[in-house]
């Protein structure tokens, strides 16, 4: 009996000392965590366009103008290990979305953000796009230089105006699309719907109708009248159709509409203090179609935040993403900064001039 006790024990002698050697190789418990990133996705507003210090391989070479800045806001969050930039100027919702080749030839914003998202702990993504969808900024921003070019031709907010709410009715859908497509990235890379924040952001005006008597000179070629039409009207409706794809979509919002208001564009004495850049090259050029693609590239900077501004957004989108409202706004602090504050922004007014 007792040799066959020693018999029987043996098996868990042998088992006991299996489970106490070292494993081959490292445990998954034991392994470190991938790094956690932000991924901004969208055209300049969140490449970093006019913020100057653009990454290698997006100023210019092989065709490549998307300018991410390094100093764009999604590096200044203070979320995560890494900011991530996968946005590039110009781009429109079908670059973001799937099915596209994407700006420069890059492919789908989503399908990268899908690929990073599973060598990376997401915990936000930023989506600034619509823009360069029917809205057509930059054509806008042309038609009102060219107004106070040559007052022979209507004033924007005249013949832009009326067409406005008909084009952001047009753009909706198609953002909409591309925040769909980021969603199943997502999904795709193993992520619950609730497992990091999705942000869709509005654009701030970059134009006020208080500027400078000399402001055509100084860099801001538009008429008041025009410009304020963009500040109180173009821009918050803007902002209020991306609401709405925010809502139908199920994404958080924030809306950036006022985010640079009293820090626009020639609204001060010179440049110190402003938060969007000024024009950049010589508007007759520009609207009489002159500029070389050097100028037409350096005209992309115009009228977008600069590095101050990208700084400070960062931080009001880091503020936003920790509170964890649905909805919300950056506004002007009295102390020259921006806040996050969940709900509605306040009524715009008119500035005084």
């Amino acid at each position: 009996m007792p040799r066959l006790r020693r018999l029987r024990a043996a098996p868990l002698v042998v088992l006991t000392t299996f489970l106490l050697l070292p494993a081959v190789g490292p445990p998954a418990w034991a392994e470190a965590p991938p790094p956690t990133a932000v991924v901004a996705l969208g055209d300049s507003t969140a490449s970093g366009e006019g913020a100057d210090a653009y990454e290698p391989g997006t100023r210019g070479e092989n065709g490549n103008w998307c300018h991410r800045s390094s100093n764009a806001f999604v590096h200044r969050t203070g979320l995560a290990d890494a900011g991530i930039n996968l946005a590039c100027s110009g781009a429109d919702s079908a670059d973001v979305g799937f099915g596209a080749p994407g700006r420069n030839g890059e492919g789908s914003q989503a399908a990268r953000l899908r690929e990073i998202a599973r060598t990376h702990r997401v915990v936000a993504v930023t989506l600034q796009v619509g823009a360069n969808d029917e809205p057509a900024l930059t054509r806008t921003a042309v038609a009102c230089i060219r107004t106070f070019v040559d007052p022979t031709v209507a004033p924007c907010r005249d013949t832009v105006g009326p067409q406005w709410a008909g084009r952001l009715a047009a753009m909706a859908p198609h953002v909409e699309a591309a925040v769909r497509d980021v969603q199943q990235a997502m999904r795709d890379a193993g992520y619950a719907d609730d497992g990091y924040a999705f942000v869709l952001a509005s654009y701030a005006s970059p134009v006020t109708e208080a500027m400078g008597p000399l402001h055509g000179v100084e860099g801001c070629p538009l008429s008041r009248p025009d410009a304020g039409w963009g500040r109180t009207v173009a821009f918050p409706q803007l902002a209020e159709a991306l609401r709405g794809v925010a809502e139908r979509t199920g994404v958080r919002f924030l809306d950036l509409s006022r985010a640079t208001e009293g820090h626009e564009a020639c609204s001060r004495g010179t440049t110190a203090g402003e938060w969007q850049r000024r024009i950049t090259v010589d508007p007759q050029a520009l609207v009489h179609g002159r500029l070389d693609a050097l100028g037409q590239h350096l005209f992309q900077e115009s009228f977008h935040p600069n590095a101050e501004a990208h700084a400070l957004l960062g931080g009001c989108l880091g503020e936003f993403v920790k509170a964890g409202a649905r909805q919300g706004a950056c506004e002007v602090t009295p102390q020259g900064g921006l806040r996050a504050n969940s709900g509605l922004p306040p009524p715009i007014t008119s500035a005084a001039v």
